[in-house]
């Protein structure tokens, strides 16, 4: 964080981000003084009501963070900044959103948390509209005018009061990635559209008071994660403890209800049991702990790449190990869509991977959406969406692959990235098509 000692001084002359947290209440003229270089603003987390219509002087400007003030109307101002294309308010008051607040080069649009019952119409004239945050708000419906958002690859719309699903939502040709749950839509939930499970077994309660907290082992959006060991479980185990708060997902007890409809799969990360008597009332679940050695298989999207994951310099899969790396996740994710499931978060840094052995591990089910089995064919449509992004999976490791298997990677891949969603195969057609390029070259 910067300072506003530093700003002043002349110190921060020729940045290009700034970021001021610093219980602020309005914007800082010297800001201005950076207009020739100045591309990212983060002003989360002050008092913040309005910005000044000025804020077009800043003619780098690309992006703007303002989350966690004040702000009950998006600032119009914003439609005015030329460069701007990235906009974040997360956890503001904001109940309305004017037209001439959404900038012409709006790719990024982040409005998690906030009061709006409506979006205007003119959000689906930005052409290059690719990512749309909009979870934990009072919103009914979305805007028609979507359907003609063809870029649209990210759309999170959880814990809201959406009484359906739009049927162009589903044509969308570049969506990939998408977040339901926690809304008004009726559905009657199944746990699973295949006839041969098995009903699982409930999940194992373990007091609070039976266990014993090791170290933090991680945070996400939704919790956090520590080692623990727990009274009459022979190996540690990791418990994920949620905070309880909305998320840019959803709401924690929607992950909660995605996990336990889940079940059990050799390569998801699933709990094998459930919090209980909290001091605090909080829910968690207990999962298997993963064991040392296992690192992401990439890290999430940066301000550049919007919607893709992004992977270390020089970074190289062999050909055994991108072949079961495919195989196990796609395995993993026929099985959470014959169980109802549609993940909403399929991404490489949501996938553990063991460098020794080649295997891998699907987690994190913030996104996750149970679909109704009383609407087959919406839930077909619906999880169409999800094997385009494991198409865009699919496109990474051939592109970290060696010629011998990006070949076979890029031709599978191409199939689950067809424009027309009806025109992809299903997930469970992917796994076996994977499976059979692990047995056939790999050899």
């Amino acid at each position: 964080m910067h300072t506003l000692e530093q700003l002043r001084s002349g110190a921060l002359a020729g940045t290009r981000r700034l970021d001021l947290s610093c219980d602020l209440i309005e914007l800082p003229e010297e800001v201005f003084g950076l207009a020739d270089t100045l591309e990212v603003l983060n002003l989360s987390g002050n008092r913040l009501r309005n910005l000044p219509h000025q804020l077009s002087q800043l003619h780098k400007l690309q992006v703007l963070f303002a989350s966690d003030n004040d702000f009950t109307v998006l600032p119009e101002v914003l439609g005015d900044c030329p460069a701007l294309h990235m906009v974040g308010f997360k956890a503001n008051r904001i109940a309305h959103v004017p037209a001439a607040a959404l900038p012409p080069a709006l790719r990024w649009l982040t409005l998690t948390d906030n009061a709006i019952g409506q979006l205007p119409t003119e959000l689906g004239q930005r052409p290059a509209l690719q990512k749309l945050m909009l979870a934990g708000n009072q919103l009914t419906a979305l805007p028609d005018s979507l359907q003609a958002a063809h870029k649209l690859e990210l759309l999170r719309a959880s814990a809201n009061r959406l009484e359906r699903v739009p049927g162009w939502l589903t044509e969308l040709p570049r969506l990939a990635w998408l977040a339901l749950t926690g809304n008004a839509l009726g559905w009657t939930f199944a746990e699973g559209f295949a006839k041969d499970f098995v009903e699982d077994a409930p999940l194992p309660e373990v007091p609070w008071a039976s266990l014993t907290l090791g170290p933090l082992l991680g945070e996400g959006a939704s919790g956090h994660i520590h080692r623990v060991q727990a009274a009459g479980w022979p190996q540690p185990l990791a418990l994920k403890l949620f905070k309880g708060a909305v998320t840019s997902d959803g709401l924690p007890e929607d992950e909660l209800a995605a996990c336990l409809t889940a079940g059990q799969h050799p390569t998801l990360t699933t709990p094998v049991a459930r919090l209980t008597d909290h001091p605090a009332q909080a829910q968690g679940l207990l999962m298997p702990l993963i064991p040392a050695g296992h690192i992401n298989l990439a890290g999430p999207p940066s301000l550049q790449s919007c919607t893709r994951d992004v992977y270390p310099t020089g970074f190289a899969l062999s050909m055994p190990m991108a072949l079961q790396i495919a195989s196990d996740v796609a395995g993993a994710v026929a099985h959470l869509h014959a169980r109802g499931v549609m993940h909403g978060d399929l991404y490489a840094h949501n996938i553990l991977i063991d460098p020794a052995h080649g295997l891998a591990r699907l987690g994190d089910f913030g996104a996750a959406t149970r679909l109704p089995g009383d609407h087959p064919e919406l839930c077909q449509r619906l999880l169409a969406l999800e094997v385009r992004a494991m198409g865009c999976l699919l496109e990474e490791l051939a592109e970290h692959a060696p010629a011998s298997a990006s070949q076979a990677l890029r031709a599978l891949a191409e199939v689950c990235l067809r424009p027309a969603p009806d025109e992809r195969p299903t997930m469970a057609e992917v796994a076996l098509q994977c499976q059979a390029l692990v047995t056939h070259l790999a050899v």
